[in-house]
């Protein structure tokens, strides 16, 4: 007799049929489980247990600087003193510049100058500005005083004044 149930015990291990309905079996097992725990993924509840979701707010931040320029016509050159930079043409296009290109800031400086009432790019107005002010546009002698003061808060020497 324990011949026998050594030969059904081999017969049944070494059939085909059952080996594979075992390996459907956990395969179908796997497959719903797998189901199930992906499924959960993508509800959360909250803290607050409401049962929403809400998404969080998008705040932007942006501020606008006015850009506030000043115009030397005897180098067809801006000052922005809210950026702090010069600039100017070159070629067919616009560069600026932390400091002016061929020539010192003091020259500059000295040389009369404007403060331009545009606040945006010098491109969109220098037609306009050179027609108005040539290159050897000197200001009227009671405009001086104000243009100096003006060069002077530029180079941060008010002291007070």
């Amino acid at each position: 007799m324990a011949g026998g149930r050594r030969l059904d015990y081999l017969c049944f291990m070494n059939g085909k049929n059952n080996f594979l309905k075992t390996n459907l079996i956990g395969l179908a097992l796997g497959v719903a489980l797998l189901v199930v725990l992906t499924g959960c993924v993508g509800y959360v509840d909250g803290p607050g247990g409401g049962g929403g979701y809400a998404a969080s707010p998008v705040v932007e931040t942006s501020f606008a600087v006015q850009d506030d320029y000043v115009y030397y016509p005897q180098y067809e050159l801006y000052y922005s003193s809210s950026r702090h930079e010069y600039a100017s043409r070159e070629g067919n296009g616009w560069v600026s510049r932390p400091a002016p290109r061929g020539v010192s800031v003091n020259a500059v400086q000295s040389s009369p100058s404007v403060k331009m009432d545009f606040h945006d790019s010098p491109a969109n107005h220098h037609a306009a500005v050179t027609k108005q002010y040539p290159k050897n546009w000197k200001p009227a002698a009671a405009a001086q005083a104000p243009a100096k003061k003006q060069k002077d808060d530029q180079r941060g020497d008010n002291n007070g004044r």
